[in-house]
């Protein structure tokens, strides 16, 4: 059921971007074909997810803040658990939420898509959160960054049934992340800085807000992923 909702719902949102809004998607071409793959976006708007995972074109499930489910009807809690949601308690390290995202990445092809910022921040990133870091470090899996333009104008969810503007989609090559050992907190911090570095590359410098220097700064923390055909 659930890989039908989302197929569903994404060709849907596919069709409403190509009439209401100048939409374009780049970097395709750095989706690794099959196999276990984290994504990690920045978050500016309600309808950042659905953008996101309608561009990736894989069955892709995501964490979602769990006062969203409280707010919604019956009906809106089954679609967005159909649609591959699962509640994160925010504030506090989720360890349900954990074993579930881990658990979700064992499927063959699992796509599981996160905003590491946690909440969304219009315009320029800000600090991220470091749950990333022990989720990606156990699940050993690529992590494919991906930097969204354009959206933040969306505030409202039903944006969805109208969306506007010039969005882009950037999808940057995928990579690993170094972690052999029990990292401190203050290395959990720079790796997770790391992370969000990648994704600011993929940014126009306006947006890149915190990350501006770690985009420019050399990567020690994680290794690009060599592609096939290169």
């Amino acid at each position: 059921m659930t890989f039908l909702v989302h197929r569903f719902a994404n060709s849907a949102l596919r069709v409403t971007l190509k009439i209401f809004a100048d939409y374009a998607v780049d970097g395709r071409e750095n989706i690794p074909a099959d196999g276990p793959l984290i994504v990690i976006a920045n978050h500016q708007s309600n309808v950042d997810m659905p953008i996101l995972t309608a561009s990736l074109r894989r069955d892709t499930r995501f964490l979602a803040k769990e006062s969203i489910f409280k707010n919604l009807t019956p009906v809106g809690r089954w679609f967005l658990k159909s649609y591959g949601a699962q509640p994160l308690r925010r504030g506090a390290m989720d360890l349900g939420a954990l074993r579930w995202a881990l658990t979700e990445l064992k499927r063959p092809g699992a796509t599981l898509a996160l905003f590491p910022e946690g909440t969304r921040n219009p315009g320029e990133m800000k600090g991220a959160q470091s749950g990333i870091v022990p989720l990606a470090a156990r699940a050993g899996i690529p992590i494919l960054p991906v930097g969204m333009v354009g959206v933040e104008e969306m505030r409202s969810g039903l944006r969805v049934f109208k969306p506007k503007g010039s969005i882009r989609v950037h999808i940057g090559r995928p990579f690993h992340l170094n972690v052999k050992r029990k990292l401190s907190r203050f290395e959990t911090g720079v790796a997770a800085s790391e992370i969000m570095g990648r994704v600011a590359t993929l940014l126009p410098e306006s947006y890149r807000g915190e990350y501006r220097e770690v985009a420019e700064a050399p990567f020690f923390y994680t290794t690009t992923i060599e592609l096939p055909d290169e």
